[in-house]
């Protein structure tokens, strides 16, 4: 009996030693496979970062133009502002001028002068 007894314990020892052996390979694939994910999580953080930087630049630089187009755009209506207010004033005084530059009314003959 005691033969019966111990042939069923070494059987139940090699079964629990194949079933760590699995379970061992198995803690070995899922290490691999986590070294790998960490390794692939690690490029990517890196690929994050200088996306961002690159992003960051872009927008300093867009900033940078959209300020330019609004300084020009401003000094662009003062342009167009100040040319309306100088043609104004050239055709206010060629108005003058024309009137400066016109005969003065005949309402009253000088001599010499015959009435048509």
């Amino acid at each position: 009996a005691l033969q019966g007894y111990n042939a069923a314990l070494l059987e139940g020892l090699a079964e629990l030693r194949a079933r760590r052996d699995e379970l061992s390979g198995r803690i070995r694939e899922e290490e691999a496979e986590r070294e790998r994910l960490q390794s692939r999580i690690a490029a990517l953080t890196e690929r994050l970062a200088r996306s961002s930087e690159r992003t960051a630049r872009h927008l300093a630089a867009r900033r940078q133009l959209d300020a330019c187009i609004a300084e020009s755009e401003a000094a662009y209506g003062k342009i167009l502002e100040s040319s309306q207010t100088l043609l104004d004033a050239v055709k206010g005084e060629i108005g003058n001028a024309s009137k400066a530059s016109e005969p003065a009314s005949t309402s009253k003959q000088t001599p010499g002068q015959k009435h048509s």
